[in-house]
């Protein structure tokens, strides 16, 4: 801590003592969030130095004491030591009276909702039923079968109340025809109608317009998907493929 902050820190105690225990639980809280603010910014500054590249997004205590969550932007999750002298790959679980916890999921799941709840709705192609039980995320492709396995079923999906909303993920990548046919689904003037021709295997107009598709193939990376169909649901519990309806509105709940 600079001598500034010193400063400030002493005259914020002193006057807590002055004015009572309940500006100097406040105080004694801020000075807390500052060491510990300082602490993570140290072992940020370590793993640049001793990981240079690594793409951390963010850093934090973890459960364990000692020991420093560290969130990669590729929404994987590290652990390391203050002095970053060693570092952890993999997932930590708090062993609880209900059974493991697996506390590296929970931060990806919450991480995953919110990147999806950034999402502006009207960059989504959404099959809604007349009455909404359950919403599912899709990162889908228009090429691959079992997305179009998934999109065959989306009456049946409807009639269960689950409301389907596409994300694009072309899993050729932007340099792809499929890439600009999704692209042409998205500026399409009946969107679900395109991208359900596509996924019959027909063609459509080719158009371009300002589209989320190359924002959205990137946001998928960060959710965790590998592969479509893929799957997020409002907990942020990723489905890594095809699920049939019936087993996937057990698993939302509506069944």
């Amino acid at each position: 801590m600079d001598f500034s902050r010193q400063a400030a820190v002493l005259a914020a105690l002193s006057l807590a003592i002055l004015c009572g225990p309940g500006l100097w639980a406040e105080v004694r809280a801020d000075a807390r969030a500052d060491v510990q603010e300082e602490e993570e910014q140290a072992v940020r500054a370590r793993l640049a130095e001793r990981l240079p590249g690594m793409p951390v997004s963010e850093v934090r205590p973890s459960p364990l004491p000692g020991l420093y969550t560290v969130e990669m932007g590729d929404g994987s999750v590290l652990y390391a030591d203050a002095e970053v002298s060693h570092v952890i790959a993999g997932d930590m679980y708090a062993l609880t009276e209900a059974g493991p916890v697996n506390l590296a999921e929970v931060r990806r799941q919450e991480r995953r909702r919110e990147l999806l709840a950034a999402v502006d709705p009207s960059d989504l192609i959404v099959f809604a039923p007349q009455e909404t039980k359950a919403v599912v995320n899709v990162f889908t492709d228009v090429d691959c079968g079992y997305c179009r396995k998934l999109h065959q079923e989306r009456d049946e999906l409807a009639d269960y109340g689950i409301e389907v909303r596409y994300l694009a993920y072309p899993r050729a990548g932007p340099d792809s025809q499929t890439y600009e046919n999704m692209v042409s689904a998205w500026c399409a003037g009946d969107r679900q109608r395109a991208i359900t021709r596509l996924k019959q295997g027909e063609s459509v107009p080719a158009k371009t317009c300002e589209n989320p598709v190359a924002e959205q193939y990137q946001l998928g990376a960060l959710v965790g998907v590998s592969g479509t169909p893929t799957l997020v649901t409002p907990t942020g519990e990723l489905i890594p493929g095809y699920m049939p309806a019936a087993d996937l509105a057990k698993r939302l709940g509506v069944l």
